[in-house]
């Protein structure tokens, strides 16, 4: 038994596939200065060859799991491009007179060694992307210098490697991988996020635990949820992981018996349980979950992976699209949130030192009108077609939510000229997700018809805890006194004015909060599609009024040990309540 990280939640029993470790071994060989153009050459064939490879598997990966995560190759092409890298490599190949492999291979240790010594996790694994583009690179210069092992086809297997670059993960056959193993690697690699996405159960960080090492063929089972990995297992162990994955699969379809079923308490409150999107391909996977309409939309993922943004016409056909899927049901269409952690070539957008408090979201839209207006003019001729709604993102201040509104008007009044039909009555929201909004979300909610709380922006800023850096990430902590205030404060604000509030942050689908959002009654909550139905089985045991009583004892509790402790003593007596019903 070895203990790693748990990546990937699931489990997988299988026989393993072990996959060599890339390892070049060559003479460093010098070049003669007549050779220097050929040498160039070289490189730059091996460049556009590398690149017309990651498009393909992206374009291949994005067929599997969508178009958010298969952006993770972009960041493999931008390293391709990135100057800092390229001019590396070529000042070895003209300074020092070496071929182009052994250019290449100096510069990927350099930035490697680099990488592996910042005290980061997560830059310490953006090392292996660098590594991944870098052996890419290599092969083509180089040839394949051996043959690569090649995995069965005949059955089913678990994969284990040293470290797993994501495009070898992004080449296999999806439906042969049971799970993955790995030497190396963290929760935020690209790998991870891509295991995720897959389903595969993953466990990382095994360097230096095992015994001896993983052979072709030996039975494994791989924990993703407690991290464990088991080498040859006793038949008792194996029976018992068959048992719990056999639960697993049993919870994973008495789920989706409740697929139907409307989402209301025992008291008889309904809380709309809808679900959060990135792409036109989701919204059938998120009907056949119970989903009760799209509570948000983000559309930055239309204007992505591109050389130019979307034409009016373009942006359209997809919100038309979706809304006439949904049959009825709401949309929720967020407009641009582009900046942060998101960021689009084509719109040169200057580096920041902190870009989540920069040039993002709605003050992008403010500042680059005619982006701004032709995303209006195509949510509103698509209202026409559907019960769609639309909202703002990064609301700070009443004067951006009335300089955004009188855009609307105005391309109002540009449609009625041209003719073209749209909703007049389309209700405009915002997301509630900075601070400064809560402090004024009395004044603001007499200029939206709705609200709907960003938590994870939320807690980032009320915290000053950067979510995407790994040194502080367990400071990000959801349920902080103040963050449990701030969302008392913005709901009760809302209900003075009469207008709805749902959450569309992570915290919406995480089954703890649950009795936090029935507390303070919120009406609607936008969570992902994987999350909908064990939302709704907690929600179909809860009591509203007794999660009224909860959230009082809660807002009163001075540190997040404290409201942890509590919500888990709260889960603990759900439990006991669910198993004695389903008895």
């Amino acid at each position: 038994m070895i203990k790693g990280i748990g990546a990937s939640p699931g489990i997988a029993i299988g026989k393993a596939f072990v996959v060599p470790a890339w390892e070049w071994d060559f003479p460093d060989k010098a070049i003669d200065v007549t050779d220097l153009a050929y040498e160039f050459e070289r490189l730059y064939e091996g460049i556009r060859s590398s690149k017309d490879e990651l498009e393909y598997i992206k374009q291949e990966f994005k067929e599997v799991v969508g178009q958010e995560q298969s952006t993770i190759f972009d960041a493999h092409l931008a390293i391709l491009e990135d100057p800092i890298f390229m001019n590396e490599i070529q000042g070895i190949i003209e300074r020092q007179y070496k071929a182009a492999e052994v250019a290449v291979k100096e510069v990927i240790d350099k930035f490697v060694g680099m990488f592996d010594h910042i005290d980061d996790e997560y830059m310490k694994e953006r090392a292996l992307d660098i590594r991944d583009v870098g052996n890419r690179l290599l092969k083509h210069l180089l040839g394949d210098m051996e043959e690569e092992a090649i995995p069965p086809t005949d059955h089913p297997y678990i994969l284990v490697a040293k470290e797993l670059a994501p495009s070898q993960l992004a080449q296999l056959d999806p439906s042969k991988v049971l799970g993955i193993a790995t030497m190396l690697g963290g929760k935020t690699s690209h790998t991870a996020i891509m295991a995720r996405a897959m389903a595969l159960p993953l466990v990382l960080g095994m360097e230096g635990k095992l015994i001896k090492p993983i052979q072709n063929g030996d039975l494994l089972i791989v924990d993703g949820v407690e991290g464990m990995v088991y080498v040859n297992p006793e038949p008792a162990i194996v029976e018992r992981y068959r048992a719990k994955k056999e639960a697993l699969l049993k919870q994973k379809e008495r789920l989706q018996q409740i697929a139907d079923i409307a989402p209301v308490t025992v008291d008889q409150k309904l809380v709309r349980l809808a679900a959060n999107i990135n792409t036109e391909k989701e919204v059938e996977h998120a009907l056949r979950s119970g989903a009760l309409g799209v509570g948000l939309f983000r559309t930055e993922f239309l204007y992505m992976d591109r050389d130019s943004a979307p034409s009016e016409e373009e942006q359209f056909d997809v919100y038309r699209r979706v809304a006439e899927k949904l049959g009825g049901k709401p949309l929720i269409i967020r407009t641009l949130d582009i900046g942060g952690d998101k960021r689009l070539d084509y719109m040169a957008l200057a580096k920041e030192d902190n870009p989540f408090l920069g040039y993002r979201a709605i003050r992008i839209s403010l500042d680059r009108t005619e982006l701004f207006r032709t995303q209006l003019r195509a949510v509103l001729r698509a209202s026409h077609y559907g019960n769609i709604k639309m909202m703002y993102p990064m609301i700070a201040s009443l004067e951006e939510v009335r300089a955004a509104n009188a855009h609307l008007d105005s391309v109002k009044r540009e449609l009625t000229a041209e003719g073209i039909p749209y909703n007049a009555a389309m209700e405009v929201g915002i997301t509630i997700e900075v601070p400064a909004a809560v402090m004024i979300a009395d004044a603001l909610a007499k200029e939206a018809a709705f609200f709907s709380i960003g938590t994870n922006d939320l807690v980032q800023y009320v915290l000053a805890v950067d979510r995407m850096n790994e040194t502080i990430a367990h400071l990000y902590e959801p349920f902080h006194p103040a963050v449990l205030r701030l969302l008392n404060m913005t709901v009760e604000a809302a209900k003075n004015a009469g207008i709805p509030v749902a959450v569309c942050g992570e915290l919406a689908g995480d089954v703890k909060a649950l009795p936090i959002w029935l507390g303070l009654g919120i009406e609607e909550l936008s969570i992902s599609v994987q999350s909908i139905l064990q939302v709704k089985d907690r929600l179909l045991q809860s009591d509203q009024a007794e999660c009224r009583k909860l959230l009082e004892e809660l807002l009163k509790l001075p540190t997040a040990k404290e409201i942890h402790e509590r919500l888990s003593e709260a889960e603990r007596q759900y439990s006991v309540s669910a198993s004695s019903c389903r008895d």
